[in-house]
């Protein structure tokens, strides 16, 4: 009879016990995925996995050792555990490492409540095709538009539990599924391309075929002919599409290894203005239906929401456990990891406070400058902030959008441009990390 995560956890516990560990914390994952790819309106590529993971962490003393494997039969646990054991002797001392105290566990958020799990049952792989069919025929229902690069639909299913000797045990289900699809236009030197696409954790929610296919033709159509402008100092607004990103560098910035390492542009920044006055960022994995909600974290630890920063300033770090006794703090209960992977600080659903305007009113106010819809390559400087990256968009001039631009690089400071954004109203409520449209002053744009 196959073992479920949660027993397949405990087991492992008491292999590492049995072993000779200290303490150990063990997770165990029974998981699904099935994806259809589609191609001129025919089943291009089907794949389905099934499987079980389980990663075991023990602790001799002070020191530590991960082990991992698929094979679920009794005398792989057991040989996990011997091994892990062996090579935690091995390892050296980190004054640092261990589990969470018993006193600090505790007051975890009813999974279900979250809605993590769509009842529904597991789609059919014609189903699957289907939406990826109709995705690619409303997008080739575009004139220009020569061909689908790619038509995707997915689902996937998982069941966690995390189980540790200081007394944890915990786990949850979680759904996912997905649409995408990426339109190609024009030939040769001239052909561009871009995409759209929807991930949700209750199919209900997921946005139409053809919704997700108009979108990604339009957006392809757009980038046709596009232009160099000339080398210059523009403002650049941030399409709602890669705003986040700009966000992702800060809460870099802020991610207690980084920190603990003395290697972020914001080490020195804690209690300071970082970005306007007006804004914020929110941390809250509580949000139900968003893929970044969780209702415990990696160490067992309740998640909790928090002002990561409020009213423009930086009020602190994000923290697992070791990373919190490095730094002398409490732990922020941020902690994730793989079966295979260690413990290291993540962050999991942030919302940006959003502005009055709008992304077209934004646009007026440009005057002249770019709009940017893609972004490729990254060279950020991590104890600086200098910002330097290729894009692509679309150019203004007095206020309307003039022409399609690729080929450019924008540069600048973090510190500088996240301190001077400003927010459009236009951010996806559904996102795990909800960023509206950000408008940046002064970015060099290297051109022609």
């Amino acid at each position: 009879m196959s073992q479920t995560p949660e027993t397949l956890a405990h087991a492992l516990l008491d292999a590492a016990r049995k072993a000779g560990a200290d303490a150990a914390d063990a997770i165990a994952i029974d998981g699904t995925s099935l994806s259809i790819d589609v191609r001129a309106g025919a089943l291009e590529e089907a794949q389905r996995a099934e499987g079980s993971d389980m990663g075991l962490r023990v602790f001799v003393g002070r020191r530590s050792a991960i082990v991992s494997a698929s094979d679920t039969r009794e005398e792989t646990i057991r040989t996990m555990a011997e091994r892990a054991v062996t090579m935690a002797r091995e390892a050296p001392e980190d004054p640092h490492a261990g589990l969470a105290d018993p006193e600090q566990l505790g007051g975890s958020m009813d999974p279900t409540l979250l809605e993590l799990s769509d009842p529904a049952p597991e789609p059919d792989p014609a189903a699957l095709q289907e939406d990826a069919r109709r995705a690619e025929a409303a997008a080739l229902a575009h004139d220009g538009i020569r061909q689908i690069d790619s038509a995707s639909a997915g689902y996937g299913a998982q069941h966690v539990h995390l189980a540790a000797t200081n007394g944890f045990s915990g786990g949850y289900r979680r759904t996912s599924r997905s649409l995408s699809c990426v339109a190609i236009t024009g030939e040769g030197l001239g052909m561009e391309r871009d995409h759209d696409g929807d991930n949700r954790i209750f199919q209900s929610d997921l946005r139409s075929p053809e919704d997700i296919g108009d979108t990604a033709a339009r957006r392809a159509l757009e980038r046709v002919n596009p232009r160099r402008p000339k080398t210059g100092a523009y403002p650049v607004l941030f399409d709602e599409r890669v705003s986040s990103s700009l966000i992702g560098h800060l809460v870099s910035a802020i991610n207690g290894a980084t920190i603990a390492r003395g290697a972020s542009w914001l080490r020195s920044a804690l209690g300071e203005p970082v970005l306007p006055d007006a804004i914020s960022l929110i941390e809250d994995p509580h949000r139900a239906r968003v893929m970044g909600s969780r209702p415990f974290d990696a160490e067992g630890l309740a998640t909790r929401r928090r002002a990561i920063i409020d009213k423009g300033v930086l009020t602190g770090w994000t923290l697992d456990l070791a990373n919190a006794r490095k730094l002398g703090m409490d732990s922020t209960a941020n902690a994730a990891r793989s079966v295979s992977g260690g413990v290291s600080p993540s962050n999991w659903n942030l919302e940006l406070t959003q502005g009055a305007q709008s992304r077209d009113d934004l646009i007026a106010e440009m005057g002249t400058g770019l709009i940017v819809t893609s972004m490729i390559g990254s060279t950020i400087n991590p104890n600086t902030g200098d910002y330097s990256r290729g894009a692509a968009g679309l150019w203004v001039e007095n206020g309307q959008i003039a022409y399609p631009v690729s080929g450019v690089t924008i540069a600048g400071n973090l510190r500088d441009m996240l301190r001077t954004i400003r927010p459009a109203n236009d951010a996806r409520p559904w996102l795990s990390r909800v960023v509206p449209s950000l408008l940046v002053e002064g970015l060099t744009l290297a051109g022609e």
